[in-house]
């Protein structure tokens, strides 16, 4: 049995380094707004997993990549360079409403000491999905994504690096001890919450089913 979703509304305060007042102002207001809208996806029901196999379906998403050590650091860069594009420095000038939620992806280095390379990416909403704007900075693409399943792990609190890990892990060996197979990398991190909200935060950890990237 199997029924569709939207997704729901994750920034953590190091999102908003250096940010300056007027986009402050701006991130709060398409925070905040009600409706924000989310990738459809279909979620296999399966009692006492503590874990949720989505289907999503293909879409289109606004991303930018960058190399580094820290998740969070590339998430403050990669969520500043998208929210310009929404903010309309793309080639139309059209300002892009929020969308949640805001993910990374993560394709490690290949040892502790070695820089991995992050995906940042906004949902692209509905209205610009069949032609999305072109983006001005070309550190910035649009991506499209062919439909996929993920194992997401849900959890709470204000998500840094050590907790996403720290949940994957979790994720990980859930999927071990059920038997089921998927891939190691590149994985996901998803968040859903404005930085401004301090409790019932949603955040997730995605790992992909085997044999599809």
């Amino acid at each position: 049995m199997s029924s569709t979703h939207s997704s729901y509304k994750t920034l953590d305060f190091a999102v908003l380094t250096n940010f300056t007042p007027a986009m402050l102002k701006a991130v709060g207001q398409a925070l905040f707004s009600t409706g924000l809208q989310n990738p459809k996806y279909t979620a296999e029901e399966k009692k006492g997993q503590d874990y949720e196999i989505r289907t999503y379906h293909a879409t289109n998403w606004v991303s930018t990549s960058l190399s580094g050590m820290q998740w969070d650091a590339a998430m403050n860069t990669g969520f500043r360079r998208l929210f310009n594009y929404i903010q309309g420095n793309n080639h139309n000038k059209v300002k892009v409403e929020m969308t949640a939620p805001v993910t990374c992806r993560v394709d490690p280095g290949a040892g502790p000491a070695c820089e991995s390379q992050f995906t940042v990416s906004f949902f692209i909403p509905e209205e610009h999905q069949d032609n999305p704007p072109e983006p001005s900075d070309p550190e910035v693409f649009v991506e499209h994504r062919k439909e996929f399943t993920a194992y997401v792990r849900t959890f709470g609190g204000f998500s840094n690096d050590n907790m996403k890990r720290e949940e994957l892990l979790k994720l990980m060996e859930s999927l071990q001890r059920d038997g089921i197979q998927y891939v190691d990398k590149p994985f996901y991190a998803a968040g859903y919450d404005s930085p401004f909200k301090l409790t019932n935060r949603r955040n997730e950890v995605w790992v992909l089913k085997k044999e599809q990237e």
